[in-house]
């Protein structure tokens, strides 16, 4: 249940004890653990959209929900007084905890321990459901009525192959023209407190694997081979060395990193004749997919082997990510809001930032929706013992509470 009376950080953001022992008897926290316990591994549900139905439908919010390929998937929406949506987005999928004889607590007991809650799911993301779950009841408790439509894009499948959740959900919204204009993303974002960075984009991806082939032989016999490997080196030299954009105030800077290297099963006397490389990128907004992949097939064809090699080179692209940037150009943008409710908790500005791997919002994002994401610290993500501080979670709380309320 709620406080009797709202908590206010203390100088340096910091609570007393006494505090402290109130926090973790938060509906935020409460909700937190409750998730957790749900054990929702990639891409399995197990509950977690039924707990947020049943809380949102109570909310006065239509709730619809849809399997796709064993994906679980959910769309709310609660009218306002305008047809403008905002929406908050994220997954109640977890990475699995492979190995829990490491773990201080087991991993979906979801145990506070030094005020700090212990589990899987803890920071990405079952926390920022909870908070924005306990936000917006509060929110509606104290009367204010939203201007605008509310909705929740929820998907079980974030943490997989995001083949089957936030994109088929998109599809079905766009079928609808029921796209949101606004799109605030749980994804944790933070470094050392709730709120001191704002993602406002980020970087698209595109794998590779690209099939080298020479001519298999015997080693003491060389000269009648091509060894793939030796054309393989020449390939992954080239490829380091290629020249990308440095990046800007904004954007991190394109680059390229080779991830596999395999010429199949080792004998010590056969010159391989096959050799597979696996590379991946990471490009700004300044590059389409089209322009990646033209670029690394210039490079490719100015290399010093023979035209027959490269006419049996084969490359396959898989995964590809696009990228998103959301601008700050005007007062009553999302970030400028969002901003606002940082600055209105812990007196400081958010650092804005488009670090960091990929995630859904890139689905969501468009010229006609601002998204941006904003979550708890990130640094134990997918880690053994993932874990948030009680006051972390309380400040997102009222972090999300100022925004929504701004809505």
């Amino acid at each position: 249940m709620p406080l009797a009376t709202p908590l206010q950080p203390q100088s340096g953001n910091q609570l007393s004890s006494l505090e402290l022992s109130q926090l973790a008897e938060h509906k935020a926290i409460k909700y937190t653990q409750e998730l957790i316990r749900k054990r929702s591994v990639t891409p399995e549900d197990a509950g977690c959209q039924t707990w947020l139905q049943e809380k949102l439908e109570a909310l006065g919010f239509t709730v619809e929900r849809f399997q796709d390929h064993d994906v679980s998937n959910l769309i709310a929406e609660r009218k306002g007084q305008s047809d403008t949506r905002f929406a908050f987005a994220g997954h109640t999928d977890v990475v699995p905890a492979s190995e829990p004889h490491l773990w201080q607590v087991p991993p979906f007991d979801a145990e506070i321990v030094d005020e700090t809650l212990i589990g899987r799911g803890a920071v990405d993301m079952k926390s920022a459901l909870a908070v924005m779950m306990a936000a917006m009841e509060d929110v509606l408790a104290e009367g204010y009525q939203p201007k605008t439509c509310w909705q929740w894009l929820i998907t079980s499948d974030e943490e997989g192959e995001a083949e089957y959740g936030t994109r088929t959900i998109v599809e079905k919204l766009l079928g609808r023209q029921a796209m949101p204009e606004y799109c605030l993303v749980g994804e944790p974002t933070s470094d050392n407190i709730s709120g001191d960075v704002i993602k406002i984009g980020r970087r698209g991806a595109i794998s590779g694997k690209m099939v080298v082939r020479g001519k298999q032989g015997h080693v003491a016999y060389a000269g009648h081979s091509r060894n793939a490997i030796h054309l393989a080196s020449v390939i992954i030299n080239a490829l380091e060395e290629m020249v990308w954009d440095k990046g800007s105030d904004d954007f991190p800077g394109t680059s390229l990193q080779v991830t596999y290297v395999n010429s199949g099963d080792f004998t010590d006397n056969i010159v391989p004749g096959r050799c597979e490389i696996c590379f991946n990128v990471r490009y700004s907004h300044r590059y389409t997919l089209a322009q990646i992949e033209q670029k690394i097939m210039d490079c490719l064809q100015k290399l010093p082997i023979s035209n027959k090699s490269l006419k049996q080179l084969e490359i396959e692209w898989e995964r590809h990510c696009l990228p998103y940037f959301t601008k700050n150009e005007q007062a009553s943008s999302l970030i400028a809001m969002a901003e606002r409710a940082v600055h209105r908790v812990t007196s400081c500005y958010p650092r804005l930032s488009t670090s960091g791997g990929t995630s859904d919002g890139r689905f969501i994002a468009s010229e006609h929706c601002q998204v941006l994401e904003l979550g708890l610290p990130n640094r134990t993500i997918h880690q053994v013992n993932e874990r948030a501080k009680l006051q972390d979670i309380y400040q997102l709380y009222l972090i999300y509470v100022s925004l929504l309320k701004q809505f």
